[in-house]
């Protein structure tokens, strides 16, 4: 048995209706303890309660709120823990008091669909949106301007510049490449509208079905706050009301019966005794009748309290879980349409280019070349062969002059050339050769890719293509070379035991051994036969007979065995090809023989012709002396333009001249060239050339070959069909 009072210093102990002590902590007031302890008479001051069972415990549970008490038999609260493992759970049961927590877990998921602040899920699509309509923009501003450069150029891809035929819009679609074209720009115009179009859906679809989430989640959450807020405003007035209001009403009526007691001590004997001591004993009851209502609210408290975190707070947090399910399904439903729209577009996307593949597949080359030529159709006449015009000054015939000095200069060039094409016969087929395997490599690239790409070979094959063609140019005018002299000539291809000329440097005058005129100078003005001795100017070398007797089965022997050795050397694999076969201008030499190696000279002083047979020059000017002085003291020069005498003494031997002597005339390449050779001059589309001068340079050096000076002042020679006269 416990018994307590109800004045004890820690609390005021009540009984519950199954004979549980209970008991409310309160502030603790000393002087109201002091006044109960003061009574004299047990019946105002103790209450005795009885418990079941003397082994059970005084059990109570504290509370923060002045007022609010636990009960010792309510259920034991509830430990999350125990349902960490569980599936499908619910806040009301596993998250007791957390309200304001998961209130703000709901906002923050409101957040992802929508907070414009933190750049969240609509924001994200409205960003896509824009995105998706920029792109549209430029993909469509890319495809104008690609069409209307192709309507400028269109005409002139499908029919050329110029036209034989009338032609109109349905002529140019028959081009398969420029459908081909046609058909991309027209993909690239959809693909801009189908990027408009799967910005709007997305906008209706998505943008606004987020936003209409959050507004009806956002105005859920706020009647939910609000209801929270009211069950904790009429719980709290449920404590005050009828706990603190009930509790103040006793004490104030355990004052007043305090105070009737004393009153009945002093009354004594007082006449007016008895009537106070009823007084007292009323009073009594009434502090009995507000403990009774006191003790009630206290239950009735209790009982509220026991709702509210039992029932209305789990029921509250277990609704607020089912509309935070219902916002993550919603939400995810419009993300998973957004999904479904993007691979709807995607699909769209392919779709086109599916289309526009199709359609370059049915590019045909060869019906494209057929459309062409259709409209390019136009007579041609090849032009007429040069015939030989006789000077207007002077009556000749076109028959060539086999006198004797003319008929020893075509042997000499006839052997000459025969030997060269008997050289260059090796180099073509070597070439040939080449170009035959690069042409197969090509072609089963072509048909297997897997076997490598066919443009890492074309710079390869383009280039001995170019180079079988000069091959074959100059092997075209070596044969006909030949072929001329032979007519004339026949079989008198005079003698065969050639003189085997080097170009020599002459330190002390030595007489031309044809001429019989003088040859002096350094830089190689004449040239020597190692094997008789015999010196000639470069200039006489063609017209000496070929009747070297020292040497003449030297020569023989020496020509056998370079002509061995070169062939040798051209069908030798062993080195690449550039490094060992000679260029296609070395096999031709240029009509007016070993001009460029007479010795040059330096005007000193001015000189005026006085007759027909001198040449007027001025101080500074380099000239070519072409005969030199026979003992009369004069020389015979050449100008560039002109030849004639001018006095010995008037020149200085050994002068360079300070650049290359230009013609003015200058010409444009059409094409690009690389040089072959260190002879050559190598060629930029659109580059101008001034041609050389002197009667053997510019456009006389040789047949198929101009000679000419680049912008940097580099001469040589290069293929007259790369470039056109300006």
């Amino acid at each position: 048995m416990y018994v307590a009072a109800v004045a004890s210093t820690m609390g005021l102990q009540l009984a519950g209706s199954n004979g549980t002590i209970h008991c409310i902590r309160g502030h603790y007031d000393e002087n109201y303890a002091r006044n109960i302890w003061g009574l004299s008479f047990a019946l105002f001051s103790v209450n005795i309660f009885i418990t079941g069972s003397s082994e059970k415990a005084l059990n109570c549970a504290p509370i923060s709120e002045l007022g609010r008490t636990s009960s010792c038999s309510s259920p034991t609260p509830i430990d999350p823990t125990n349902h960490m493992a569980l599936s499908g759970q619910h806040y009301g049961e596993t998250l007791p008091d957390q309200v304001d927590r998961i209130s703000a877990s709901f906002s923050a998921r409101i957040q992802l669909v929508a907070d414009s602040k933190r750049r969240q899920v609509r924001e994200l699509y409205k960003d896509r949106v824009a995105l998706e309509r920029d792109y549209a923009t430029k993909l469509q501003a890319l495809a104008k301007r690609a069409a209307d450069k192709k309507s400028k150029l269109e005409s002139a891809v499908v029919l050329g510049d110029d036209p034989t035929k009338a032609w109109d819009e349905s002529v140019l679609k028959q081009n398969t490449l420029n459908t081909a074209y046609e058909s991309i720009i027209a993909s690239m115009v959809n693909s801009a509208q189908d990027h408009n179009n799967i910005a709007d859906t997305l906008t209706t679809q998505v943008i606004e079905a987020l936003k209409t989430i959050e507004r009806k989640h956002e105005n859920i959450q706020r009647t939910e706050e609000q209801f929270y807020q009211k069950l904790i405003s009429d719980r709290d007035r449920t404590y005050s009301e009828r706990v603190k209001v009930s509790k103040q009403k006793y004490d104030e009526e355990c004052g007043e019966v305090e105070s009737s007691r004393q009153k009945h001590i002093r009354a004594g004997d007082d006449k007016h005794a008895d009537r106070i001591a009823r007084q007292a004993e009323q009073q009594r009851f009434d502090m009995l009748n507000s403990k009774n209502t006191y003790i009630i609210s206290i239950a009735t408290a209790n009982k509220t309290k026991n709702k509210f975190y039992n029932t209305d707070m789990v029921h509250m947090e277990n609704q607020l879980q089912t509309i935070q399910t219902r916002l993550v399904n919603k939400f995810t439903k419009v993300l998973l349409h957004a999904q479904a729209l993007q691979m709807s577009h995607l699909d769209v996307l392919k779709n086109r280019l599916a289309e526009t593949e199709a359609i370059l597949n049915e590019v045909d080359p060869s019906k494209d070349d057929d459309l062409y030529i259709e409209y390019n159709i136009r007579p041609f006449t090849a032009p007429a062969d040069w015939k030989f015009e006789p000077c207007h000054n002077f009556y000749d015939t076109e028959d060539m002059s086999i006198e004797p000095d003319p008929k020893t200069v075509l042997q000499n060039r006839l052997r000459r050339s025969r030997g060269k094409l008997q050289e260059l016969a090796a180099v073509i087929e070597n070439k040939q050769r080449e170009y035959d395997q690069l042409e197969k490599l090509a072609l089963a690239y072509d048909s297997d890719h897997s076997l490598g790409n066919v443009e890492d070979i074309s710079d390869q094959y383009l280039e001995t293509d170019h180079n079988l063609t000069f091959f074959r140019t100059s092997e075209c005018i070596l044969n006909a070379e030949i072929d001329t002299i032979v007519n004339v000539i026949g079989d008198d291809v005079g003698a065969q035991t050639p003189h085997n000329f080097k170009s020599s440097s002459f330190s002390i005058p030595t007489t031309c051994g044809y001429c019989k005129t003088s040859i002096w100078g350094l830089s190689k003005q004449g040239k020597t036969c190692k094997a008789c001795n015999l010196s000639v100017h470069a200039k006489c070398e063609l017209k000496v007979p070929a009747d070297c007797q020292r040497g003449a089965s030297g020569n023989r022997h020496s020509s056998r065995l370079s002509t061995s050795t070169n062939l040798s050397r051209i069908n030798s694999t062993s080195m690449p090809p550039h490094m060992e076969t000679p260029t296609a201008s070395s096999f031709v030499h240029s009509v007016p023989e070993s001009e460029s190696s007479y010795l040059k000279a330096k005007v000193l002083f001015d000189f005026t012709a006085t007759s027909e047979f001198e040449l007027t020059v001025t101080e500074g000017t380099v000239v070519q002396v072409i005969e030199n002085d026979d003992g009369s003291g004069w020389l015979k020069v050449r100008d560039g333009r002109d030849d004639g005498l001018v006095p010995a003494s008037y020149l200085e031997y050994g002068a360079e001249e300070s650049h290359e002597q230009g013609s003015g005339q200058y010409v444009k390449a059409l094409y690009a060239y690389q040089a072959q050779g260190p002879d050559e001059l190598g060629l930029k589309e659109g580059e101008l050339i001034e041609l050389s001068s002197g009667s053997s340079g510019g456009q006389y050096y040789g047949e198929g070959w101009w000679e000419g000076i680049s912008s940097k002042g580099q001469k040589g020679i290069f293929p007259s069909n790369y470039v056109e006269s300006l």
